[in-house]
């Protein structure tokens, strides 16, 4: 995780939260231009999320919920102020799964993601916030579909889909198989994965969150493992840990083709 010492946090602060940075190292840990993100180093941890007006309602909804459930840090606040959001959490322990220790041991990562993915997905999902999250993801895909934005870069080969014509034509014949019958997670990413000693300790980041088709998520599980490992060889192992029983290749191929839309 990106750590970037810094003088102080360059916004201005309610009170109640000012008290938080008092005696504190800060640093920026911000990995995206949409939000600023800083650790506050102290009893234990803090990390304070900035972004524009109702922008972190979700997560903070979201993070609640998964809290709730001990998959995620405890939410300090939340509110809008002076024209933006703020969400502060404690912090989780542990390290992201981009750690070197644990990209360092990619079988036993790959194993660990997995087996603790489909816990996830075992779990009751009663009074989530987010109950249709399904329906959501599909309309986001093709409203990007006809706003024309078809992201090729951070899919290879756009998974064999030549243009975006193909691949909204395999999201249309598919979609009627997605299903909202479980608790994902919505970005299952590594750096949004927090391992203390290889045990879970946290999910962060869950504002994609909700009641969802766990594809989206195996889909990402695979994604990751190539992107931060920089080879397929792990997707078999993946779904092998995660359970066949529980993934469908077919439905896997319709994920794809949503996602290719951003």
């Amino acid at each position: 995780m990106k750590r970037t010492l810094i003088e102080k946090i360059p916004i201005a602060l309610p009170e109640h939260i000012l008290r938080f940075t008092e005696g504190a190292r800060i640093y920026d840990s911000s990995c995206s231009p949409e939000a600023r993100v800083y650790l506050i180093d102290k009893d234990g941890g803090y990390y304070l999320k900035s972004s524009a007006v109702g922008t972190l309602k979700r997560e903070a909804e979201m993070t609640r919920y998964f809290h709730s459930k001990g998959l995620s840090p405890e939410v300090i606040d939340y509110r809008t102020y002076d024209g933006g959001d703020l969400f502060l959490t404690a912090a989780a322990k542990g390290e992201d799964c981009t750690h070197p220790e644990y990209l360092g041991n990619p079988e036993r990562l790959c194993d660990t993601i997995a087996q603790n993915l489909r816990k996830l997905h075992e779990l009751c999902y009663t009074g989530c916030p987010v109950m249709q999250r399904t329906a959501e993801y599909v309309a986001r895909a093709e409203q990007n579909y006809r706003t024309g934005n078809y992201d090729r870069s951070h899919f290879p080969d756009s998974f064999g889909y030549r243009s975006a014509e193909e691949a909204f034509a395999v999201l249309q014949d598919g979609k009627g198989a997605l299903k909202s019958d479980v608790l994902i997670h919505g970005d299952y990413c590594l750096p949004n994965i927090m391992l203390d000693g290889w045990t879970l300790s946290a999910f962060i980041d869950v504002d994609g969150g909700g009641v969802g088709d766990r594809h989206i998520d195996l889909f990402w599980g695979t994604w990751t493992l190539w992107f931060n490992l920089k080879t397929w060889q792990y997707t078999d192992r993946f779904l092998d840990a995660y359970g066949r029983d529980k993934a469908n290749p077919e439905i896997l191929k319709v994920i794809a083709a949503a996602e290719v839309f951003g």
